[in-house]
């Protein structure tokens, strides 16, 4: 019986990307055991895979999680993070099989720098399952997984009335402000948006949340900051439609199968990370974005600010193009 340690540390969206791997793994290797490695903070993600026996978190002490995995004695590593730290790891595994994920730092390093693209036109989980090739396991074409246990269902009376036949999830946070709209886009967006809202973001956006819904306290209910992760995934799960900056909640929105317009600043699609919902699904989604900004994409990840000060990725998208999206969605 083969056992296996796939590593992820962070973060949301990357760790909901492995999911596939996950699943097809364990249909190659049906008596394996299947361990995943994250940091604390996101072992929610995972903790109800049911494909998953067992999951390892980084905690303070990196020496005893270190300790900890070398008793496991794992026969394989498959390493979906690809960093130091993981090579840390499976240095100290010595003996064990690796296989490693390219993370294409160097085309990336060209394309913000020099906006030139030489990247696969690839998804980033196709190039997951790329790592693991030899293995023979193969993508089933079903998508993203993503498990949300019951006890993080939400109940009734947990959203307004209002909402109860039916919602848009706008997602109004990201990691860093230069993958988001600013307030007054998303203001804008939500007033002329004329069906019932839910706004959905950490704690960090709450201020904003509350000021978006200051616009129609009835038509907007400002969730940010008020459910735990897998409790706003039950949320997206309800939504009729959702409209998400290049964030952690777009993939899980994937991963329920929802209809997406996403809405993308500093990075870009190109970069892998659009939404995936699998080779089988007839669900799809839209991207809105600024092509031929010379400046664009300046980072793979992002930024508190924008480099340059205008910030016109996001300030030169259009509102009523959102809108007519949302609209033809609706079927309005």
């Amino acid at each position: 019986m083969a056992k296996f340690l796939i590593i992820r540390f962070s973060s949301i969206g990357d760790i909901v990307l492995t999911t596939p791997v996950i699943r097809c793994l364990r249909k190659k290797f049906p008596d394996a055991e299947i361990h995943f490695l994250t940091k604390q903070s996101f072992k929610g993600i995972v903790a109800s895979n049911p494909y998953i026996d067992k999951v390892h978190t980084l905690g303070d002490s990196y020496e005893l999680m270190l300790h900890e995995l070398k008793t496991e004695a794992y026969d394989y590593i498959i390493d979906l993070h690809h960093n130091l730290r993981t090579l840390r790891i499976k240095r100290f595994l010595k003996g064990v099989k690796s296989f490693s994920f390219n993370k294409l730092n160097v085309e990336k390093f060209i394309y913000t720098n020099f906006k030139i693209n030489t990247l696969p036109k690839k998804h980033i989980v196709d190039r997951n399952f790329e790592a693991i090739a030899s293995l023979g396991v193969v993508d089933d074409g079903l998508g993203l997984d993503y498990f949300i246990p019951g006890a993080d269902k939400i109940k009734k009376g947990d959203i307004p009335t209002a909402h109860m036949l039916g919602y848009i999830a706008v997602v109004i946070g990201a990691a860093l402000a230069t993958k988001k709209m600013p307030l007054h886009k998303l203001q804008e967006l939500c007033t002329a948006i004329q069906y019932p809202i839910i706004l959905l973001g950490g704690k960090e956006d709450a201020e904003e949340g509350k000021a978006i819904a200051a616009i129609d306290d009835i038509k907007i209910y400002n969730a940010c900051g008020k459910f735990n992760l897998n409790e706003s995934a039950d949320i997206v799960s309800g939504a009729k439609l959702v409209v998400t900056h290049d964030t952690g909640l777009m993939h899980i929105a994937a991963a329920l199968q929802k209809p997406i317009i996403s809405v993308w600043g500093n990075t870009v699609p190109d970069f892998g990370m659009y939404p995936y919902y699998g080779k089988t699904s007839s669900q799809h989604y839209d991207v809105v974005e600024i092509n031929k900004l010379w400046c664009r994409p300046c980072s793979k990840i992002g930024y508190n600010k924008c480099p340059q000060g205008h910030f016109k990725c996001m300030e030169l998208i259009a509102v009523n193009e959102i809108v007519n999206l949302v609209n033809d969605r609706l079927g309005k």
